[in-house]
């Protein structure tokens, strides 16, 4: 129970399933499960700093920071190709590196991931939005 997990090893699984997902062994569903387990309420995806953020309730913060790999940013926001890279991840086709490569080549910058809101808001250079529910 995640009460019962002190800082260092709350960060140690938060680790754990970053490179777990960066590495594409992982779907989305794990990670929103392995995060929830440790009072994780969101997380945002910087794609342009390479950098993810977690958020606590307590607004304590864990940054991590992951290396490019043939980042490919298009200037125009794709909203279609954004959502159908999620729908790829939803079907198990399309793991994260891949997700992070259609969806830079669609114009996205980074997302938030809304654990408790159960929602997901992808971001283009512009201000642009596209917000996706989890499944059910």
């Amino acid at each position: 129970m995640s009460t019962n997990m002190n800082a260092n090893n709350k960060h140690e699984l938060i680790h754990q399933t970053f490179v777990a997902s960066q590495a594409g062994s992982i779907h989305f569903g794990q990670v929103i499960a392995a995060l929830m387990s440790v009072d994780v309420e969101s997380y945002f995806v910087d794609y342009r700093t390479r950098q993810v953020t977690y958020y606590f309730p307590s607004d304590e913060t864990l940054q991590l920071s992951y290396d490019a790999d043939g980042e490919v940013f298009a200037q125009d926001f794709d909203q279609a190709a954004v959502k159908a890279a999620i729908v790829g991840a939803q079907k198990g086709e399309v793991m994260y590196p891949e997700f992070k490569k259609l969806t830079q080549k669609a114009g996205c910058i980074g997302y938030f991931v809304w654990i408790k809101g159960r929602h997901v808001s992808y971001l283009g250079r512009n201000g642009e939005t596209h917000v996706e529910h989890f499944p059910n």
